[in-house]
């Protein structure tokens, strides 16, 4: 790739050099062309690079691999600069239209200070693909928190307690130990987790997690709800639900055991399943690899990481089947980690209920949208930061096209005194420049669009992808809007006045 993108500089730098010689020969109208067929191999150069590199790593099923994608937009984003420079070197060459309108006339005019028209385009262009690019990746909890495929599980509530909780919450039995009616919990599920402590492996710790947290959970609770949706697990579960990956019965063609009875196979790994984010980030991970744990007999033992689920509230821990956890840890009972299945119209009454009645054994509860939102805010954070420079980027382009427009209608006064003075009205010249940049201005988010469109392939494709549409097109439509306001503002000032007078300067 890198050899690439050198290849690209060095046909764009080569593009820049003027050739002296056909300029003193007196062939002015054939440097023009030349120079544009060459940036037109330019950019069809930069296109092929581009479509190799997104062809090979989705030709590979990596499309994980963020620095292809986004290397191949870049060469996208310079590949459109290059045709744009090919465009306007054409326009220049050409010495006459087959057919003349006022649309025509005035993209025409864009080659008439191409170097200005050129780096308009490229301001717009480059901002615009770092709002997108990063916009995409924008993470919102709230959009379809009740869902089973978003990473709230469909769950409304998230508990923990500082102390272990032995009664089975969904059985009348444990209902009436914490004095809780059938009235107060009707509609309610709790899923709870066995937990062993270990290292936080979120995005709030800033450290490499070396031990995370395990956490053991009968697989069939997450698999009858369908809860989460999994980036990537290590085999195909066919019909059956990826959660069922846990269950030792059915992994055991992995090498992965959920019995220690047997000497033989004692050493055998775990399976495990973890967030997405926290294997590639918190613990520099992939699907397959093992972690190294000690069991309270102070047995080592494995954890092979066998499925990945799409940014959840599990963020930060590992799941393991709980009738190995308890094998492992027999030490840790009860569950102090719980998800609670509950209607979204009466989360709020319920989580009252709860802490009250469960107040003995330090419950405390938090709405999963909360949680996951808390993650998300690092990541948002990040993004926000660099968003503004892409908002300032725009902003300032947009600007500049009406300082180009102002410059280039100045400059061009006695032309358009011509006009005036052969019957074009002030209204239709202004049509005429607004035609002329607004073509710029499409140029740049055009190109801009596309090379994004590139860069967040990955994201698109994520199983349980959440793009924020309707927030791009606004942002890309409040641009549009705004370069066309600056761009009517500089053709009304610069218009302003008495023409003629700047035809009898000629």
């Amino acid at each position: 790739m890198a050899v690439a993108v050198f290849t690209l500089w060095l046909a764009l730098r080569k593009q820049a050099r003027q050739p002296a010689r056909q300029l003193l020969a007196g062939e002015a109208h054939g440097v023009p062309v030349a120079r544009g067929k060459r940036w037109a191999w330019a950019a069809v150069l930069g296109v092929a690079v581009a479509l190799a590199i997104v062809g090979q790593a989705l030709a590979r099923g990596d499309t994980s691999n963020a620095e292809a994608f986004f290397g191949a937009g870049a060469l996208l984003l310079a590949a459109g600069f290059a045709a744009v420079a090919a465009w306007l070197a054409r326009l220049r060459g050409d010495g006459h239209s087959h057919r003349l309108t006022l649309a025509s006339l005035g993209v025409r005019g864009c080659a008439r200070r191409g170097k200005r028209s050129l780096a308009t385009v490229a301001l717009l262009a480059c901002g615009s693909f770092v709002i997108l690019a990063i916009g995409v990746f924008r993470l919102d909890a709230s959009r379809d928190a009740f869902r089973r495929a978003s990473g709230t599980g469909g769950f409304a509530l998230i508990g923990q307690s500082t102390l272990p909780v032995v009664h089975d919450l969904n059985a009348p039995s444990g209902r009436d130990f914490f004095g809780l009616n059938a009235a107060d919990l009707e509609g309610v599920r709790v899923v709870p987790f066995r937990v062993h402590d270990g290292d936080d492996a979120s995005c709030l710790n800033l450290n490499r997690a070396q031990k995370p947290r395990l956490l053991g959970v009968d697989p069939e609770w997450l698999a009858e709800r369908k809860a989460f949706t999994f980036q990537k697990t290590l085999r195909d579960c066919g019909p059956r639900n990826p959660w069922l990956l846990l269950d030792p019965l059915f992994n055991g063609g992995l090498g992965v055991v959920g019995s220690i009875q047997s000497p033989s196979i004692i050493d055998a790994a775990i399976p495990a399943i973890g967030d997405a984010n926290s294997i590639q980030w918190a613990l520099g991970k992939k699907i397959g690899d093992t972690m190294d744990y000690i069991d309270e007999q102070g047995r080592p033992f494995k954890v092979r990481l066998v499925g990945a689920v799409a940014n959840s509230i599990l963020q930060g821990n590992l799941i393991i089947d709980e009738a190995v956890f308890q094998q492992r840890f027999p030490g840790e009972s009860g569950y102090r980690l719980f998800l609670i299945d509950v209607p979204p119209d009466r989360a709020a009454a319920v989580s009252a209920t709860l802490s009250r009645a469960l107040q003995d054994v330090g419950f405390e509860l938090t709405l999963a949208v909360e949680r996951l939102n808390a993650f998300n805010a690092v990541q948002n954070t990040y993004l926000g930061t660099f968003q503004v420079l892409g908002g300032l980027g725009l902003l300032l382009g947009s600007a500049g096209l009406g300082v180009v427009v102002l410059r280039n209608v100045l400059e061009r006064r006695g032309e358009l005194a011509l006009l005036v003075a052969v019957g074009f009205r002030r209204r239709v010249l202004q049509r005429l420049v607004l035609s002329e940049h607004a073509v710029l201005l499409g140029l740049g988010l055009g190109i801009g669009l596309i090379a994004a469109a590139v860069a967040v392939l990955p994201a698109v494709l994520s199983p349980g992808a959440q793009l924020p549409y309707g927030s791009l097109a606004l942002t890309l439509g409040l641009v549009l809007v705004n370069g066309l306001i600056w761009t009517w503002m500089a053709t009304r000032m610069a218009l302003r006045g008495e023409l003629l007078g700047a035809l009898r300067n000629e």
